[in-house]
């Protein structure tokens, strides 16, 4: 007698979650041909074949007062979506990142019996590390991009797997520099500076102001400059001319990109960006950078005083030290971050030391992630 191919949920909220997902997907359908996938997904997911129930921007909120205006549509969202999950019966569900929308999803399920995993394991090592008993009531099992997770979440009773991160399987080792200004057509001599100021419209609105005046005054200081913007939405995209607007900043040696955060800062000989995925990005193509965030004044207030560790980016919690600056909230003004920059791009010290540092940390995170996450669950799957 055939078996029915299984019915797997997934839940991601934003675009990093997309692409883990979707990767995820794929390496499944090897295994599983016919596997069908349901859930919410963006564009990535929704290609490898997801059935998206609700569209992914509605999660793509960040901080407490940010989250707090949509609270209401939010819970509603996740009760409707828990329902339509269990009239589906998936035999496994996946929660990509996203855990103040998953994990009260992923409870849900549990107690109704379906195998829960969550994927991207929440930073309780960062802060607010309390989660760990409510992560635990609600999966199973978690994998864990980054290899100091595993033993936390084993220490308190939760199964968990360490899969690498996929942005390590996909940047090559090699310098991309050269190959990447020929691309893009850029001049040689021009110093090219990337500016990354989120995916998100709610970043944009703390950010873009910030990131247009820094840039002015680099305008200043730098012989050429060229400044990179790749920028994920037309929404995004139409905050940040307005911004330049506002600037009176139509001048500037500046290029909007259509998404291509990666070739900017593959191009790019230092970079300004926010706090978030984009950092481990630009330190796996060995790039100097400087890393800023700014959000609602009540958010930032609740996020420091829950912090447990000295710094929020990135390369320097994997390198254990601050290997890069950070400058975050009062302390990012556009002549601190100004300054940064230009000590970044003249340190020549820094500039030899900090591809060796980066480089270590690629070749611990680079696992072949998706097939890694694949085997992990299909233990999950062969036992129901």
């Amino acid at each position: 007698m055939s078996v029915a191919p299984p019915t797997i949920g997934m839940v991601a909220g934003e675009a990093s979650g997309d692409l883990l997902g979707a990767h995820l997907i794929a390496a499944l359908r090897t295994h599983l041909p016919g596997a069908r996938f349901i859930g919410i997904g963006g564009p990535r997911m929704q290609s490898e074949g997801l059935t998206s129930l609700y569209p992914m921007e509605r999660l793509a909120v960040r901080g407490y007062a940010e989250v707090l205006r949509h609270y209401a549509g939010l819970v509603w969202m996740r009760r409707k979506l828990g329902r339509s999950l269990l009239d589906a019966r998936p035999q496994l569900f996946i929660g990509v990142d996203a855990p103040d929308f998953n994990l009260g999803l992923e409870a849900r399920l549990k107690r109704a019996g379906v195998p829960v995993v969550h994927y991207v394991s929440p930073s309780i090592w960062a802060w607010r590390g309390g989660r760990i008993a409510a992560i635990a009531r609600s999966v199973d099992h978690v994998l864990a991009l980054f290899p100091f997770e595993p033993a936390i979440f084993r220490n308190a009773g939760v199964a968990a797997s360490y899969v690498g991160h996929p942005l390590a399987d996909l940047i090559p080792e090699q310098d991309q520099t050269a190959s990447t200004r020929a691309q893009l057509r850029i001049a040689p001599g021009r110093k090219v500076i990337a500016l990354l100021p989120g995916s998100r419209q709610s970043e944009l609105r703390y950010m873009a102001d910030t990131f247009i005046a820094t840039a002015k005054l680099l305008a200043q200081k730098i012989d050429q400059p060229l400044f990179l913007v790749p920028l994920v939405s037309r929404e995004t995209r139409e905050m940040f001319e307005s911004a330049l607007y506002r600037a009176n900043a139509a001048e500037l040696p500046l290029t909007i990109l259509f998404g291509h955060a990666r070739d900017a800062l593959a191009a790019a000989d230092v970079a300004l960006v926010a706090s978030g995925t984009a950092t481990l990005e630009a330190a796996l193509l060995k790039k100097p950078m400087v890393i800023t965030y700014k959000m609602a004044a009540a958010s930032w207030l609740l996020m420091r005083r829950m912090g447990y560790q000295p710094y929020v980016g990135l390369p320097n919690i994997l390198a254990g030290e601050f290997v890069v600056p950070e400058l975050l909230q009062y302390d990012a003004t556009p002549e601190n971050l100004a300054q940064a920059l230009c000590n970044a791009l003249n340190d020549s010290v820094l500039r030899a030391r900090l591809p060796q540092r980066f480089s270590a940390i690629h070749r611990e995170l680079k696992c072949n992630t998706a097939e890694q996450a694949a085997r992990a669950v299909l233990p999950m799957l062969v036992a129901r």
